[in-house]
């Protein structure tokens, strides 16, 4: 306790001071080398995981599902699982060729009715795939084409962004590779063809790239209007997600610190304005913590405050929640692990005494 009192008497100090330090790594007692250890791992998927996402159900919040991707190895029998919170396979959309990324949506408008869905890539097919949930039934006549004319395709991440003021739902694709001129991702309009089934209609190109490896992970923050995608060994792009903004670059941070990859990116949020963004430390097996919000009077300034340890293998794509869920009081952080996992992690212990805990 000692240990803990002075460290925060030096913090306070060095922040009085002008003093500049290293950001603290999450740790039981403060201790800095602890590894944080997940609540649960999930059953293993055929091949190897990529990327999750969590559902949880506006009428129920313990109706929890995790829908994760496999991406098949080297053959095109990848497919879709979902997982209940005790990490069970309860579901399975398969065979999938090499999907990459996944994400989520509440309230499509299917004819007379809304649908929550799960989109993911289909890399080998150059296609996006849409499933209702909770019950994984594809609603888009065997895929959506994505990149057409383009020679640079493959798609891998992707990230959806809800529209508040007329609730339209967008997909935000990105590629294997792509061009430098601030058109790496491209974004479609999600809707109804008129006979049940989801059509995608091109809407945006955007994004700049440094060219080094690639743009894998995106993440969007509906309530705030941006989306954020990892340029592998470049830094974290931070732009508008509103298909009617102009292609500007509002932020690049997140540019030094990280072993070698820049990945998986989530958003916990405290509320409608704060929290933090986690980024995936791929090769260490740490996620960097930066601020949701900015700092005061400059909101696209987003500095790294702090780094978690976990115990995790490679990981490539997470997702988190801030939502009180049966054994998560204060929300829930699933990370794809490399042995063919997804691992969930509690908030608080995540959060060690630097960061902020959600009320229940």
């Amino acid at each position: 306790m000692r240990f803990i009192v002075f460290t925060c008497l030096f913090v306070s100090f060095s922040l009085l001071t002008g003093c500049k330090h290293q950001p603290k790594e999450a740790g039981v007692e403060g201790n800095s080398t602890a590894l944080i250890y997940p609540a649960v791992v999930t059953e293993k998927v055929p091949h190897d995981t990529d990327d999750p996402a969590i559902w949880i159900n506006p009428k129920d919040s313990t109706d929890v599902l995790i829908v994760g991707t496999d991406k098949g190895g080297d053959t095109n029998e990848g497919g879709l699982y979902v997982f209940n919170l005790e990490g069970k396979i309860v579901n399975r959309f398969w065979p999938l060729k090499r999907p990459n990324n996944v994400d989520i949506a509440y309230g499509l408008k299917l004819g007379k009715d809304t649908v929550d869905i799960a989109v993911c890539t289909e890399r080998n097919t150059n296609t996006i795939r849409v499933f209702t949930l909770p019950d994984l039934t594809p609603i888009d006549a065997g895929g959506i084409p994505v990149f057409e004319g383009e020679s640079m395709r493959d798609p891998m991440g992707i990230a959806l962004f809800t529209n508040r003021e007329d609730n339209k739902i967008y997909a935000i694709v990105g590629r294997k590779t792509g061009p430098q001129d601030g058109s790496y991702l491209w974004q479609y309009l999600l809707e109804d063809d008129g006979s049940g089934k989801v059509i995608g209609s091109l809407k945006r190109k955007f994004g700049f790239y440094s060219g080094k490896k690639e743009i894998e992970s995106i993440a969007v923050d509906n309530e705030l209007g941006f989306v954020y995608h990892s340029d592998e060994q470049h830094g974290i792009h931070k732009s508008y997600a509103h298909p009617d903004s102009s292609n500007v670059e509002l932020a690049l941070f997140g540019t030094s610190g990280f072993t070698e990859d820049i990945e998986g990116i989530s958003i916990y949020k405290l509320n409608k304005s704060t929290g933090y963004i986690l980024v995936s430390d791929q090769q260490a097996g740490k996620f960097r913590v930066f601020p949701r919000e900015g700092q005061p009077d400059r909101p696209h300034e987003h500095p790294e405050i702090f780094v978690v340890p976990l115990a995790i293998a490679e990981s490539d794509g997470s997702d988190v929640t801030s939502q009180s869920l049966p054994g998560f009081p204060h929300g829930l952080f699933v990370a794809m692990s490399d042995e063919g996992t997804f691992q969930y992690y509690r908030w608080e212990e995540m959060a060690g005494i630097t960061l902020q805990l959600k009320n229940k």
